[in-house]
C-alpha cells in the first residue's frame, strides 16, 4: 500500500475553499456598513462650557492635619485632641463644597493612630481624604 503524496488520485480533499466565505462576509460587511448610520439617533443636547478663568467662590482650603511620631495631631498647625478633631471633622463635613482633608503623619507613627484618625474622619461624613508623602527616597 503505498501513501499519497498530494496527487489528484480521488482521495477526499483536505483544504476549504474560502471563495463563498469571504463573499459572504464582504455583503454583510456592505449591509452593516449601509444600516449602521440609519440606526444612530441624532439628539441636540446643550453641553456647558468650561471657563478656566473663573474662580470658584464657594472653594475651600484643604484641612492640613499633621500627626508626629507620638500621636499628637496638629490641625492647621494648632494642637488638637481627638474631641476637638472629630467636632472640627464635622463642622468641615456639613460644608458644601467638603474641604479635603490632607493627612500629613510621620514615617514612625503607628498604623492604628492613622487608621483611628481615618474612622473618625469617615464617621464625622468626611468623603475626602488624602495623604501627603515626600517624593524623595
Amino acid at each position: 500500500m503505498a501513501m499519497s503524496t498530494g496527487d489528484s488520485s480521488g482521495g477526499p480533499m483536505s483544504e476549504i475553499n474560502v471563495t463563498p466565505l469571504v463573499d459572504v462576509m464582504l455583503v454583510l460587511l456592505i449591509i452593516f456598513m449601509i444600516t449602521a448610520p440609519l440606526a444612530s439617533h441624532r439628539i441636540d443636547v446643550k453641553l456647558p462650557t468650561a471657563n478656566p478663568k473663573a474662580t470658584d467662590a464657594k472653594h475651600f482650603e484643604p484641612m492640613d492635619l499633621a500627626v508626629t511620631a507620638d500621636g499628637a495631631m496638629y490641625l492647621d498647625d494648632r494642637e488638637v485632641d481627638e474631641n476637638q478633631l472629630k467636632a472640627a471633622l464635622a463642622v468641615a463635613a456639613s460644608k458644601s463644597p467638603q474641604p479635603e482633608l490632607q493627612i500629613r503623619a510621620d514615617k514612625t507613627t503607628e498604623y492604628k493612630i492613622v487608621k483611628k484618625i481615618l474612622s473618625d474622619a469617615k464617621g464625622q461624613g468626611m468623603v475626602h481624604v488624602g495623604f501627603i508623602t515626600t517624593g524623595k527616597e
